[in-house]
């Protein structure tokens, strides 16, 4: 475990300096110096511009696309074991390839376990980590997990929002647990989009199981891609006579024509995190921050204190 005579440092990856800054200003540290060198045809090397031996480091990189994300995050937790760091722990705010999941179909990887090893043969003492898309991937990891939960970001703003009709809806069958989850805090009613996918990022059909007639819906999801579940999911709540529609995801990995499907769309809003930064603005995307969240956190890693106390809403 980490001890708490051991300096604490935080460095960012190039994916999420953004976060990373915010991060380490709650925390109340600057980020430590960290070099990546590039060479002409693409090839990157990340060093540690200051000594790390016998500090407890941890490294903030969400592994989105590219994949050149992993593999530096992967090159850093491997300079810090070489460099005689004591405790090494990775900070994915957005865990990638997490919705390879399973073996779904024959011949294919199952992606998210193959990074779970690669994180661990890299080096890494512990992970943590936000809204994984299946929450059963902290089982492929034989270190500690801190798995955090973006419902205490959400639940406050939507409260704040002060909608009369609440209704907390799933865009599939697959996002009901975490809809069901939310619903608790509200004392709300679920509906779920039940849809039918010709194949991936392509909808075949989709209908809604329960009444939306007159409700302030809320749409909650994990990810928001291409935006066309959530688009198609929301002009059918309105066409069953909805009185408002919106989306929460936590992770804005919105690729594809996401920010125009987004802005054609019946969402009144999208409320997403900063574990992703946008490519892009738009007047319908709220972001809150997860800097506090995961500053506390590390913290509380560090303090041996309890983490899931910073999940009481």
């Amino acid at each position: 475990m980490p001890s708490t005579f051991n300096t604490v440092k935080l460095f960012s990856g190039s994916g999420t300096t953004g976060l990373s800054e915010k991060i380490a200003k709650c925390y109340g540290k600057d980020l430590g110096k960290v070099i990546l060198s590039r060479f002409s045809d693409g090839e990157f090397q990340p060093h540690y511009d200051e000594s790390i031996r016998g500090c407890d480091v941890f490294l903030i990189q969400s592994t989105c696309q590219p994949n050149d994300n992993l593999v530096e995050l992967l090159m850093m937790i491997d300079a810090a074991k070489r460099a005689s760091a004591h405790y090494i722990t990775a900070v994915i705010p957005y865990f990638g390839l997490a919705r390879q999941d399973r073996k779904d179909k024959p011949r294919v990887a199952i992606g998210a376990k193959l990074v779970a090893n690669l994180l661990v043969a890299a080096g890494i003492h512990r992970i943590m980590t936000m809204d994984l898309h299946a929450a059963q991937i902290q089982g492929f990891f034989d270190i500690p997990v801190d798995h955090l939960d973006a419902s205490v970001i959400f639940v406050p703003y939507i409260k704040s929002l002060g909608l009369q009709n609440l209704t907390i809806a799933s865009p599939d069958m697959g996002g009901s647990y975490r809809a069901r989850t939310f619903a608790k805090y509200f004392n709300a009613e679920v509906v779920i989009c039940d849809k039918r996918r010709k194949r991936a990022n392509e909808i075949e059909s989709m209908s809604i199981i329960g009444d939306v007639t007159g409700q302030d819906i809320v749409l909650i999801d994990d990810i928001i891609d291409t935006a066309g579940t959530l688009s198609k999911a929301a002009g059918l709540i309105m066409e069953n006579g909805a009185k408002s529609v919106r989306a929460v995801c936590t992770h804005a990995v919105l690729s594809g024509k996401a920010y125009e499907t987004i802005e054609n769309s019946a969402l009144d809003e999208l409320i997403v995190t900063d574990t992703i930064p946008l490519k892009h603005h738009s007047n319908k995307i709220k972001v809150l921050s997860t800097a506090d969240l995961f500053s506390k956190a590390i913290a509380n890693v560090n303090e041996h204190a309890s983490i899931s106390e910073l999940f009481k809403i």
